[in-house]
């Protein structure tokens, strides 16, 4: 399983230098988990940047994967690894769904570079 996070989704849809690192996850959509912060972060990005049908047309594409919801436990895993990690909410989210449902996180943010469980290129 794949969880890719939103600043991987922007450069995918970018068709920025590292879109290919991510395609791989983000196309096998079998395997592919998708926080809803993700969903809110990048929907939220894209509306910014782009505008409606834009945000509308790429958030579908992350609709193919399978949502993870937030829920208690997940809010409590991902709490635990904020103060671990020094991960701000979202990321720290991000990753509690990862590892809640044992998968790699592939981003580009290099705060993530040294945590297991992790596939990591550097960004910029």
């Amino acid at each position: 399983m794949n969880v890719v996070d939103s600043s991987g989704w922007l450069e995918y849809f970018n068709g920025g230098k590292r879109s290919e690192f991510f395609a791989a996850a983000i196309e096998d959509t079998d395997n592919l988990l998708v926080p809803v912060i993700c969903v809110y972060e990048v929907f939220k990005r894209l509306l910014s940047t782009e505008g409606l049908a834009v945000a509308e047309t790429r958030i579908a594409d992350l609709m193919k994967g399978q949502v993870v919801e937030l829920s208690q436990s997940l809010a409590l895993s991902a709490a635990a690894l904020s103060v671990e990690h020094k991960l701000p909410m979202a990321d720290s989210m991000i990753l509690a769904a990862a590892y809640q449902y044992g998968a790699i996180l592939w981003t580009q943010d290099e705060h993530f570079k040294a945590i297991e469980g992790v596939r990591y290129i550097a960004g910029n």
